[in-house]
């Protein structure tokens, strides 16, 4: 992680902070447009680290809007809650489609940025995971749990 702060810092990413080693990011850019954030740090991991990574850029008011909609917040332990950041809206009827799936201890629900995920026995065990979802919907995603994304709101405001 210490290596991929200073490829960013001298690709002109500033204030950089990382949260364990699975990718999380905070930093400041000039740059506001997320697309072109994604495609220049994409660019910036495969030419120095020789390997492509999926990359999505959540903003502070994004992780704040994720975090306060989440249905499922005062319901479940916090432990059983995770997110899963989606790169694109996924398409209606795809959605419509994966609204009609049903889990066994198990819930969800779709925005067009993030699906929530309550897991009564853990995200380990769960059938509802990261591949599933992208394969349903057809969209990159990354999944995060709640301390994370706590985490990565804490990073963001400070």
């Amino acid at each position: 992680m210490a290596d991929l702060r200073q490829v960013l810092v001298e690709n002109g990413l500033k204030n950089i902070k990382t949260y364990i080693q699975s990718g999380n990011i905070v930093f400041d850019s000039n740059q506001t447009d997320k697309d072109k954030l994604q495609k220049k740090i994409v660019k910036i991991i495969h030419g120095h680290f020789g390997f492509d990574v999926p990359t999505l850029v959540v903003q502070q008011e994004d992780i704040k809007s994720i975090l306060e909609a989440n249905p499922y917040l005062k319901k479940a332990e916090e432990n059983k809650l995770y997110y899963v950041l989606l790169k694109s809206a996924p398409k209606e009827e795809l959605v419509q489609q994966f609204n009609q799936l049903e889990y066994e201890n198990e819930g969800f629900r779709i925005t067009n940025k993030c699906v929530y995920l309550f897991c009564k026995n853990g995200y380990g065990k769960a059938k509802l995971n990261n591949n599933l979802i992208e394969n349903k919907l057809k969209v990159e995603a990354t999944t995060r749990n709640h301390k994370t994304m706590l985490k990565l709101l804490e990073m963001v405001s400070s």
